[in-house]
């Protein structure tokens, strides 16, 4: 791991109305970067990009030259759609150059994933229900979409289920198919991917099927391709899943609750992330406000539960990972923090290092290549 660590942290700056009903006020000023000193846990402030519009969710690209921020928003120039903004990095310095937006052609892009050429970036709208691919140029500037898909359909939660809310897209291992879990549906749609026209064809087995309420959010494979384990926001759930790397298939192994027995107030789940050794499974509880800390065993793919740890603070949103296998970091939505723990064998243990930023969403891990 390249000595010098930056850490980039995309926030909601303006109102945004969520699924909920809920209404959050902003308060970031677009996209924040830290130096991360791998000896403390503390993160230093490197410098912030400004003139971004609701930067909710971060990806870089293979070579780490180019960084995609969502704008997640329900219009644009008077359309009923959000955008993606491309950034070039710096190599020395991890600042961003804005290079250019377009749009995503649905509402509140959520998520964005980056294949693994680097020739397209893949994108969940939320609040409408649909999938935009857009080409990616030599020089990191988007092109208009190759691509769109819009999701039909509704399921029980008469609240949150409506209508379609697809709000990921996740690669499986090899990056033949792609899967999209659909809050809305309960289902986990299949993908098969062209890589070359940037299109994502019909799955002969195209979902997979939730427990009906569960709200399928985010989907996380184990290293070796061999598990899965999807994150269900409305059920608090964690669903693991053998995975069928020939045939792009799914089958349910077991489903675990991520809140303890004794937890009965309101809590959604937001994140899930398996750890770079493949031996642990994290995922956050808004509400519960923790992170639930689940082992996988090796050979079956089951979770036995080692514990949840506090986030010290409201809403954990993102978390994300250390590729080193050194530390989480937490994003508090709610609470305009990101707290450092360290991992040991698993677990996670608090550095005692809290960092004030305002509206965290998304946290990503940078070093140069």
């Amino acid at each position: 791991m390249n000595a010098e660590t930056y850490i980039y942290v995309g926030t909601y700056t303006e109102p945004i109305l969520f699924g909920t009903g809920n209404i959050l006020e902003g308060k970031g000023q677009g996209i924040y970067r830290y130096r991360l000193d791998r000896t403390t846990g503390v993160l230093e402030a490197a410098g912030v990009t400004t003139g971004v519009v609701n930067p909710s969710y971060l990806a870089f690209n293979p070579t780490r030259r180019f960084l995609y921020a969502v704008n997640e928003l329900k219009t644009w120039q008077d359309r009923p759609t959000g955008t993606v903004s491309a950034f070039a990095v710096d190599a020395a310095s991890g600042a961003l150059t804005f290079l250019n937006r377009q749009m995503t052609h649905g509402t509140d892009p959520c998520h964005v994933e980056v294949a693994g050429d680097g020739r397209h970036i893949f994108v969940a709208n939320f609040m409408s229900g649909s999938v935009c691919v857009l080409p990616v140029k030599a020089d990191g500037r988007l092109a208009p979409a190759s691509d769109f898909i819009q999701h039909q359909g509704a399921s029980i939660d008469p609240n949150r289920q409506r209508g379609p809310h697809a709000h990921s897209v996740i690669f499986a291992p090899g990056e033949r198919f792609a899967f999209v879990p659909d809050l809305g549906l309960d289902k986990l749609a299949a993908y098969v991917v062209d890589p070359l026209r940037g299109k994502l064809e019909r799955h002969e087995r195209p979902w997979f099927k939730a427990t009906p309420g569960a709200g399928p959010r985010h989907l996380a494979f184990r290293p070796d391709g061999r598990y899965a384990y999807l994150i269900n926001e409305l059920a608090s759930t964690l669903t693991a899943l053998a995975y069928d790397g020939v045939n792009g298939t799914f089958r349910e192994l077991q489903t675990v609750p991520t809140l303890p027995a004794d937890f009965a107030a309101a809590s959604t789940c937001a994140d899930v992330h398996v750890s770079p050794c493949g031996g642990f499974v994290y995922a956050s509880n808004r509400g519960h406000d923790s992170i639930v800390v689940y082992r996988i065993a090796r050979d079956s793919g089951l979770l036995s539960l080692l514990g949840h740890v506090a986030t010290q603070g409201k809403t954990p949103r993102n978390f994300a990972l250390d590729p080193a296998g050194d530390f989480l970091l937490a994003a508090n939505q709610d609470s305009d923090t990101i707290v450092s723990f360290r991992i040991k064998d698993g677990a996670l243990e608090a550095t005692g290092q809290v960092t004030t930023v305002p509206t965290p969403v998304c946290i990503r891990f940078w070093s140069a290549v």
